[in-house]
């Protein structure tokens, strides 16, 4: 399990508000953007009421773990934080707040969301590269919805086969749900930045391949 250092905790007191947690079950902000004729993206800005609040109090009791990436033929560092959640882990507790959500999000999207992964992105240095969730080597269409907490990030998405990106700026509770053939046909990244705060991205799946977790 991974260790945060003291520069870690003094950012997280920095984030922490104490609005009380609430999620927008009403889903009256959304708005979709169609990819293409079979692939979608919703976004409700500050969806998730209180994210600052929910940062701080994942960032103190879930498992961080570094992963180990290949790159060039080497075994390397995953450059962001990890932690996994599912209904069979009975030693992480998953806050109210989110198992909220998750049953929300799983009605309204016709979905069984029943595992969250946690990136934690610490500074402009942490990213992920482009790809597409592994859950399409199993279903047909599947739907990945992301809450964004901490500060806002780029989060672009482009087609598969090349073309020009379309971005997002995520952070404060956003929601974000990827769906139709997203995953089939359409990649996306969190890149690297000049500068940034800390950003964690709260991810909600169903029928997961291999417990992979990405952003």
């Amino acid at each position: 399990m991974h260790q945060l250092a003291d520069a870690d905790l003094i950012w997280q007191q920095c984030l922490f508000a104490f609005e009380e947690p609430s999620i927008d079950s009403s889903f009256a902000k959304v708005t979709r953007t169609w990819l293409d004729d079979d692939s979608w993206i919703d976004y409700a800005p500050n969806w998730l009421h209180g994210a600052d609040r929910i940062f701080g109090e994942l960032i103190a009791v879930l498992p961080w773990q570094q992963r180990e990436v290949t790159m060039y033929d080497r075994r390397l560092p995953e450059p962001r934080l990890t932690a996994w959640w599912d209904t069979t882990s009975p030693d992480v507790e998953v806050l109210p707040v989110l198992a909220q959500a998750r049953a929300v999000l799983s009605q309204h999207y016709a979905r069984p969301l029943d595992s969250i992964g946690f990136n934690l992105y610490r500074d402009g240095h942490d990213s992920v590269a482009w790809h597409a969730d592994r859950e399409r080597y199993a279903l047909e269409d599947p739907t990945v919805v992301i809450v964004s907490t901490g500060q806002p990030r780029p989060f672009h998405v482009r087609p598969r086969d090349g073309g020009s990106s379309l971005s997002w700026q995520l952070g404060h509770g956003d929601l974000f749900v990827m769906g139709g053939s997203c995953q089939h046909d359409w990649q996306h990244c969190v890149p690297k930045v000049a500068a940034a705060g800390p950003r964690l991205s709260i991810m909600f799946r169903h029928n997961l391949v291999d417990g992979e977790v990405r952003d």
